[in-house]
């Protein structure tokens, strides 16, 4: 456990103090120099965030990118936005969460047996990484793939992250047809993938992605888990 600790630790650390992403870079850091009004008074994280949870876990959470006010001033994973605020209650009601609220990275929030990363580590201008700047940060993802050795399945939290997965775990196959609650069956000993809409403001407030149809996702993750 302590070398996996370690590697854990090692990992974390390379990945908050990346800058192979130049324009990320500046986007990142001019956010945490202007800041947002409502957050005039916070030290924004301003760097790429790593992933957050249980390092046992036996479900990976993928979602696409840090968001400029959110995960890039908390310094923790779908922490401090409204995308958080969806999550992280669905998640408290599946049981998976110590509380549903996100709002710091030292608000006592634990998880148990889910773990959530993203494709893209630092806040992108319009939320919009580049297919290089993910490529820069795939490396990371990999890796927390190898350390989660109870990994079971995984969530893709919208389309991006549903096929990044795929290109990983799968890269000589054809990708998978994208749909909100599709699930595709583990094959070859890889884990099993569960697709989502992501919980971005865009999607919650417009309604294609409510509250139940969010539900229904964690409520499948646990019945394949048992």
């Amino acid at each position: 456990m302590t070398v996996q600790r370690d590697l854990w630790e090692q990992l974390n650390r390379e990945i908050i103090g990346c800058r192979r992403c130049p324009r990320l870079v500046e986007w990142r850091e001019q956010v945490a120099r202007e800041r947002r009004r409502a957050f005039a008074d916070w030290e924004y994280w301003g760097k790429p965030v790593p992933g957050f949870g249980d390092t046992q876990a036996r479900v990976l959470i993928v979602g696409l990118a840090p968001g400029a006010h959110g995960s890039n001033r908390t310094g923790r994973m779908f922490t401090g936005d409204s995308s958080g605020d969806f999550l992280y209650r669905a998640l408290y009601e599946a049981g998976f969460a110590s509380q549903p609220t996100a709002n710091h990275q030292g608000d006592g929030l634990k998880l148990q047996d889910v773990f959530i990363t993203a494709v893209c580590r630092c806040a992108p201008p319009d939320n919009r990484p580049l297919t290089e700047e993910i490529l820069n940060c795939q490396p990371y993802l990999v890796q927390e793939l190898r350390l989660l050795s109870q990994l079971e399945g995984i969530v893709a939290l919208g389309r991006i992250a549903f096929e990044r997965v795929q290109k990983i775990l799968r890269p000589e196959n054809p990708l998978l047809p994208f749909r909100h609650g599709a699930f595709y069956k583990p094959v070859d000993h890889l884990p099993w993938l569960l697709a989502s809409y992501h919980p971005s403001r865009q999607n919650t407030q417009t309604g294609r992605l409510t509250p139940a149809m969010f539900a229904g996702i964690w409520q499948r993750v646990r019945e394949e888990l048992g």
